[in-house]
C-alpha cells in the first residue's frame, strides 16, 4: 500500500519505474476508480490548512474595537456621572445594537468571501482508466498520474516520470526566482528540497515545456502543506477603501472631541451651566458620530463582491472594487475574450491546391488525398490535447482539440496513430521559436512532425512535396506560401504550418531541413455580445486594444467585426513596441490593435500605457501573461482557459471568459464606489446637521432644539436603515456613459463636501425655523422640542431624495426607483410617530403627541431644504456627481 510523501519516504532519491511500483499504478493507464475511491477513504481530500475562519467572539470583540465606540462610551459614563441614568443606559442600548448590527453584517460578509473563495476550483489533468480527463484538484489521491503543460500549477507533490524540458518555477516553495529546470533522473537522498529535481511540488507552477507525474503527497502530507498551516493564521489585509473609510472615521472622532470641549470650555467660561454644558457636550459626542458608517461600508462590499460573482467576475481583493471604477484603457486578448474559443478547421491549403472541410480539392474524398493525410497525420501527433470522440469536449488546448477533431473525420485517431508512431521525444512549444517538434518511432527510422507559426515553419523548411516527388522550397516558394497564410488570415482564419521530416536518429535538430506540408485554417468566431460591450466600454471613456499573438491579418479581422477602431493605419506589430515606447506614449493613442506580441512586449506594453497616466485592465490566460497581469493595475484571468498561473497573478477572474463580463464587472465597480459616496455623505450630512444644530444653540445660548436621547434614537433610524437602502442602489443606467474617476479621489472630495456642508447648513435652518415658529406660537418647551425633534429627523428622511448623481428627473431617478429606499422611509416614518403618541417612550424622549398644528409646521418646514437644493439643481448646472 502506497504512503504519503511525509512518512520519511525519499521519492526523490528512488527511480521512477521504483515509484510507480510502489503506487501500485502504470504510467499508461492510471489508478482504477475503485482503487481512487479506497485511497480517498484513506487519505482525504487533497486540500490545504485553508484560513482559520473568524470566530463569533472574535467578530463581536472586533466591533467594539473602534474610536467611535470609545467615544459613545465615554459619553455614557459622563452621562452616568451626572446621573442620567435613561441616557446612559439608551447610549448603552444603542452601542449594544450598533455592535449587534456591525456583527451579523460582517459575520455574512466574512462567509460571503468564504464562499466567493471556493467558486474558484483549481482543476487537474489525471489518467485513469486508460483515459485523461479534467478533474479538481481537490480529488487526487497518492498514486494518480498527472500530466502538465506550461501555465498549470502543480495540484499535488509529484515524482517526474517524463517530461519534454520541463522548468518549474518554485519561488513560492523555495524563494529561488529563476526557473528550476526538472528530470526524471534520481538525486541524492541528502538533496535538500531546492535540489529535489526529480519532484514537481504542490503550490508551484509549470513554466515551460511540460510533464508527467505520479502524486505521492496530497493535502497536508505535501510539501507545501506545512506551510500552509502558519499561511492559515496570517491575518487579511487591508483595502484602500477600506482605508480611506477608516481614516474618516477617525478624522471624524478627533474633530467631535475637539469640537466637544472647545464648546463646553466657551459654554463654562461664559458663565453657564456646568450641567448643562455636560448634556450639550454628550449630545455633541452623540451628534457628530456616523455610528452606521463602518457597517453599511461592510455590506456594501461584501454584496458587491456577490453580484460580480454572480455575473462571472470573481474578485478576490476588495481593493480591485475600488479600482475597476477607474479603469481607462482594457488591453484584452483575442481568443476566448473577445471570440468564443470554439475553434473549428476550415481550410487546408495543401501544395496540390487549397481545400474546405466541406469538401476536397479535385474530387478526393476525406482520408483520401495523400498530402491531406499527411497534413492531417502530423497536426494530430504533434499535439498535447485528448479528443476520444469528434462529439466531445475533448481536453486541452481549443485548438489542438480542433486539429484532432479535423483527425476523426478524415480518419486520423490519435491513439491509432500513436500506436503507429510511438512518441519517442517532444519539444514543447516556445513563444519564441513559435514551433512544437514531437519524435515518433516508425520502424527504423524517426518522423519528427512540426507545426507552428507559418513563417517560422517556413524558415525551417527546405523541400516541398507537390506532386509526391520532393522539390526546393526556395525564397520565392516561401513568399507564395506567406502570402496565402495571409489570404487566411485575412478572412479571419487562425493560420497553423505543418511540417516533417525523416531522420535516422531522435535527437536529431527539429527545426532543420524540413518538407513542408501545407497550412491549416482555423476559425474561432467573434462573440456576438462582444460589439455592444465595446462600443460601451468607448462611451465609458474606456479605450479598448487588443493585444494578440495572432497574425495581422487575422487580428485585424476580428477587430473589424467585433467593432473596434482599428483601421489598417493603427496596427501595429509587437516588434515596433520599444520604438513607439522609445518614441514616446503619444504614439499609442491611435493604435488599436498589437498584432504578434511576445510576454515580454505584452508587459512593456502595460508599463507604457502606466507611464502615461492610464489605469490599465490588462486580460490574459497563459503563464507568459502572468508578469503583464501582475503589474496591470487590474489583471484579469480567465477562468475557463485560463493557467492557475495567471489566475493566481490577476485581481479579477472572469468565470465565462467573456469580455462583456469585464464591462459588466467595471460598471459594478463604479455602482459600489458610488453607493459609498452616496452613503457616505448621507450619514455626514445628517450627522452634520444635528452638530450645527446642537452647537449653535449652545453658542447662542438657547434651549437645545434636540436632546441626546433624541439624538441617539435618530441615529439609530434615519442613519441606518436609509443608508442601508442607498448602498443597496442599481446604479443609474448612464453609470457607463461617463468618464472614468481619479483612483487617488477620496470618497469625498471637495465638491461633495461643499454639497453636504450646505444641505446641511439648510436642514439646520429649518430646525432653528421651526423653533423659532414654536416660540412664537407659545407651544409648550415640551411641543416645542417635539416639533424641532421631528423637523430635524424628516428632513434628514427627505435629504435621501438629493442623494440622486446629478441632473436627473425629480420623481425618475436612482433613489426614486430604489423600493428599498420607500420601504426604508415608511418604516422609518412608522419608528417616529410611534414614540410621540406612546406616554411610555414619549416620557423617556422628552416628547409630546403632536396635534394637526404642529404636523402642519413639521412637514412643511422639513421639506423645505430639499425643495430648495432641487430647485439650486435645476438652476445651476453640475460639475460634480455623488
Amino acid at each position: 500500500m502506497p504512503r504519503q510523501n511525509d512518512s520519511g519516504v525519499c521519492y526523490h532519491a528512488q527511480t521512477g519505474e521504483h515509484v510507480l511500483a510502489e503506487f501500485g499504478v502504470t504510467a499508461g493507464k492510471g489508478l482504477s476508480e475503485s482503487e481512487v475511491l479506497h485511497r480517498r477513504a484513506r487519505f482525504g481530500p487533497n486540500t490545504l490548512a485553508t484560513k482559520r475562519k473568524v470566530g463569533i467572539v472574535t467578530l463581536l470583540l472586533r466591533q467594539l474595537q473602534s474610536p467611535v465606540v470609545f467615544l459613545l462610551a465615554g459619553a455614557a459614563v459622563l452621562a452616568a456621572l451626572f446621573r442620567e441614568v435613561e441616557e446612559a443606559v439608551a447610549i448603552v442600548i444603542v452601542l449594544g445594537l450598533n455592535t449587534l448590527i456591525g456583527f451579523f453584517t460582517e459575520f455574512k460578509a466574512a462567509r460571503s468571501i468564504e464562499g466567493l473563495q471556493a467558486l474558484e476550483t483549481l482543476k487537474a489533468r489525471v489518467r485513469r482508466d486508460g483515459h485523461d480527463r479534467m478533474i479538481p484538484a481537490d480529488e487526487l489521491v497518492p498514486g494518480d498520474i498527472v500530466l502538465l503543460d506550461a501555465g498549470d500549477a502543480i495540484p499535488a507533490d509529484l515524482r517526474l516520470i517524463e517530461g519534454a524540458n520541463p522548468q518549474v518555477d518554485e519561488s513560492t516553495l523555495t524563494g529561488e526566482s529563476v526557473a528550476v529546470a526538472k528530470d526524471a533522473a534520481p538525486v541524492p537522498e541528502a538533496a535538500r528540497l531546492a535540489d529535489r529535481n526529480s519532484m514537481l511540488f504542490r503550490g508551484t507552477a509549470l513554466t515551460a515545456g511540460s510533464a508527467l507525474g505520479v502524486v505521492t503527497g496530497t493535502g497536508l502530507a505535501t510539501e507545501i502543506g506545512q506551510v500552509s498551516k502558519l499561511v492559515a493564521e496570517a491575518g487579511a489585509g487591508t483595502s484602500p477603501i477600506e482605508k480611506k473609510l477608516a481614516h474618516l472615521s477617525s478624522q471624524l472622532v478627533w474633530a467631535t472631541v475637539a469640537l466637544t470641549l472647545l464648546i463646553a470650555g466657551i459654554g463654562i467660561l461664559t458663565g453657564k451651566d456646568a450641567f448643562l454644558m455636560a448634556e450639550a457636550s454628550i449630545a455633541l459626542a452623540v451628534a457628530a458620530i456616523p455610528e452606521g458608517l463602518p457597517v453599511v461600508a461592510t455590506l456594501t462590499l461584501a454584496r458587491g463582491m456577490w453580484r460580480m460573482a454572480r455575473q462571472n467576475a470573481l474578485v478576490e481583493h476588495l481593493s480591485a472594487v475600488e479600482t475597476l471604477g477607474a479603469t481607462t484603457v482594457i488591453l484584452t486578448d483575442k481568443t476566448g475574450t473577445l471570440t468564443e474559443n470554439r475553434m473549428t478547421v476550415r481550410r487546408f491549403w495543401l501544395p496540390s491546391g487549397e481545400v474546405s472541410t466541406n469538401s476536397t480539392s479535385e474530387g478526393s474524398k476525406p482520408g483520401d488525398d495523400a498530402q491531406l493525410a499527411a497534413l492531417v497525420k502530423v497536426a494530430v501527433l504533434c499535439n498535447d490535447a485528448a479528443l476520444d470522440t469528434p462529439e466531445a469536449e475533448g481536453a486541452g488546448d481549443p485548438m489542438e482539440v480542433a486539429l484532432l477533431r479535423a483527425g476523426l473525420e478524415e480518419g486520423h485517431s490519435r491513439k491509432d496513430l500513436l500506436m503507429r508512431y510511438p512518441a519517442v521525444r517532444k519539444v514543447a512549444f516556445d513563444s519564441t521559436s513559435k514551433r512544437m517538434a514531437t519524435v515518433h518511432r516508425h520502424d527504423n527510422d524517426y518522423l519528427y512532425a512540426i507545426k507552428g507559426a507559418p513563417e517560422a515553419v517556413l524558415q525551417s523548411s527546405h523541400f516541398i512535396s507537390p506532386e509526391g516527388q520532393l522539390a526546393p522550397l526556395g525564397p520565392e516558394d516561401q513568399k507564395i506560401w506567406l502570402e496565402r497564410a495571409a489570404e487566411l488570415a485575412h478572412h479571419g482564419l487562425r493560420v497553423l504550418a505543418c511540417a516533417a521530416k525523416a531522420e535516422t536518429r531522435p535527437d536529431a535538430a527539429p527545426y532543420e531541413g524540413l518538407t513542408f506540408l501545407g497550412l491549416i485554417g482555423l476559425e474561432d468566431p467573434a462573440r456576438r455580445d462582444v460589439p455592444g460591450a465595446i462600443e460601451a466600454c468607448y462611451r465609458a471613456g474606456i479605450r479598448v486594444v487588443m493585444v494578440t499573438g495572432d497574425h495581422v491579418d487575422t487580428a485585424r479581422s476580428i477587430g473589424r467585426t467585433v467593432g473596434l477602431r482599428c483601421e489598417a493605419d493603427n496596427v501595429v506589430e509587437g516588434v515596433e513596441v520599444a520604438q513607439l515606447t522609445a518614441n514616446g506614449t503619444d504614439d499609442f493613442a491611435r493604435i488599436g490593435i498589437f498584432a504578434r506580441v511576445s510576454p515580454k512586449e505584452k508587459l512593456d506594453l502595460v508599463r507604457a500605457y502606466q507611464a502615461s497616466g492610464e489605469i490599465v485592465a490588462m486580460t490574459g490566460d497563459g503563464v507568459n501573461d502572468a508578469p503583464a497581469l501582475r503589474q496591470a493595475d487590474i489583471g484579469v484571468a480567465m477562468g475557463l482557459r485560463g493557467t492557475d498561473v495567471a489566475r493566481e497573478s490577476a485581481a479579477m477572474i472572469l468565470l465565462d471568459d467573456a469580455f462583456p463580463t469585464i464591462v459588466a464587472a467595471i460598471r459594478e465597480g463604479r455602482v459600489i464606489f458610488g453607493n459609498i459616496r452616496r452613503f457616505a455623505a448621507y450619514l455626514l450630512a445628517c450627522n452634520l446637521t444635528e452638530v450645527l444644530v446642537v452647537g449653535i444653540a449652545v453658542l447662542l445660548s438657547l434651549p437645545l432644539p434636540i436632546l441626546p436621547l433624541q439624538i441617539l434614537y435618530l441615529n439609530l433610524i434615519t442613519d441606518v436603515f436609509p443608508a442601508f437602502a442607498l448602498a443597496l442602489g442599481e446604479g443609474e443606467g448612464d453609470v457607463l456613459d461617463r468618464p472614468p474617476r481619479n483612483p487617488r479621489e477620496p470618497i469625498l472630495g471637495r465638491a461633495q463636501w461643499v454639497r453636504l456642508a450646505t444641505q446641511s447648513l439648510m436642514m439646520s435652518a429649518a430646525v432653528f425655523g421651526a423653533m423659532w415658529i414654536s416660540t412664537s406660537l407659545s407651544f409648550s418647551p415640551e411641543a416645542t422640542v417635539t416639533v424641532t425633534f421631528l423637523t430635524l429627523a424628516c428632513a434628514q428622511l427627505w435629504q435621501v431624495f438629493n442623494m440622486h448623481s446629478g441632473r436627473v428627473p425629480l420623481f425618475n431617478n436612482e433613489i426614486t426607483r430604489n423600493p428599498w429606499i420607500w420601504a426604508a422611509l415608511i418604516l422609518c416614518m412608522v419608528l417616529l410617530v410611534i414614540p410621540a403618541y406612546l406616554p411610555a417612550l414619549a416620557n423617556i424622549l422628552g416628547l409630546s403627541a403632536p396635534d394637526a398644528t404642529m404636523w402642519t409646521l413639521i412637514l412643511g418646514l422639513s421639506a423645505l431644504p430639499t425643495v430648495f437644493w432641487q430647485t439650486m439643481m435645476r438652476l445651476r448646472p453640475q460639475k460634480s456627481k455623488a
